[in-house]
C-alpha cells in the first residue's frame, strides 16, 4: 500500500478570522455560493464561474463528503481538502461565501513545481478585503500537522493580485519557471509559474 494510500484525513477545527470562516463545502452554503455567483460582478468578470448550477455544486459536496477529496494515483492526484470562505452574517458582509480555498497534501514534483499545495479564488463582490491572504494564513498551522514543510504557492507572473496574496501570506519567492510543453496547464494557455516558499 503506498503512503497517499495510508493518508488518513484530519479535522482541521475551527478555521476562523474575524468575519471570515473556512467552512466544508455543505448543501446549507450553496444558496449563499449562487447569489455571489449571480452577482453581475461575478458574471462580467468571470462568466465561467456564473454559470456554475446548484445541481454541479450539490454533487460536488456529495462526491468530496466534507470536502475531502481521496488520492487519486493512476491521475497523479494527491489527497486533497476543499474549503469555501464564508463571511459570517454578524458583520454584515457583502456576500455569504466570498470563494474558495484547497489544501492539497503530497510532495511530487508536479505539485512542488507547478500546482502547489494551496490553491484559492475570491469572487469580485468579495474582492478588496485580503481574504484570499487571510484564508492562506489560516491554512498554514494545519498545513504544519500535515508535515508540508516547506509548502508552496504557486501563481501565474502576470497575476499581481495573487503574488500579493503569497507575499501578504509570507511567502517567499523562490523563482519563475517555464512549464513544460506538455503540462496540462501549458494546454490551458498558462506558460510560467512562480514559486513562493512557505518554511512553516
Amino acid at each position: 500500500m503506498s503512503l497517499l494510500e495510508q493518508f488518513r484525513f484530519l479535522d482541521p477545527g475551527p478555521l476562523i478570522d474575524r468575519e471570515l470562516e473556512l467552512v466544508t463545502p455543505d448543501d446549507r452554503w450553496i444558496d449563499g455560493l449562487l447569489e455571489t455567483l449571480n452577482d453581475a460582478r461575478t458574471r462580467d468578470l468571470v462568466p465561467g464561474d456564473s454559470t456554475l448550477t446548484r445541481e454541479q455544486l450539490s454533487r460536488f459536496v456529495r462526491e468530496f463528503p466534507l470536502g475531502r477529496q481521496n488520492a487519486d494515483p493512476e491521475k497523479g492526484f494527491v489527497p486533497a481538502y476543499h474549503f469555501w470562505m464564508r463571511l459570517r452574517p454578524e458583520f454584515d458582509p457583502p456576500v455569504q461565501i466570498a470563494g474558495g480555498i484547497g489544501l492539497r497534501v503530497g510532495h511530487t514534483d508536479n505539485l512542488e513545481m507547478y500546482l502547489g499545495h494551496i490553491g484559492y479564488n475570491v469572487y469580485p463582490p468579495a474582492r478588496g478585503h485580503h481574504y484570499a491572504r487571510r484564508a492562506v494564513r489560516l491554512l498554514l498551522p494545519f498545513a504544519r500537522r500535515l508535515g508540508l514543510k516547506p509548502l508552496w504557492i504557486t501563481c501565474n507572473p502576470e497575476n499581481m493580485a495573487s503574488r500579493r496574496t503569497c507575499e501578504g501570506a509570507g511567502g517567499r519567492l523562490v523563482e519563475i519557471v517555464k512549464l513544460p510543453h506538455d503540462h496540462t496547464l501549458y494546454g490551458r494557455g498558462e506558460r510560467a509559474k512562480c514559486r513562493y516558499r512557505f518554511d512553516l
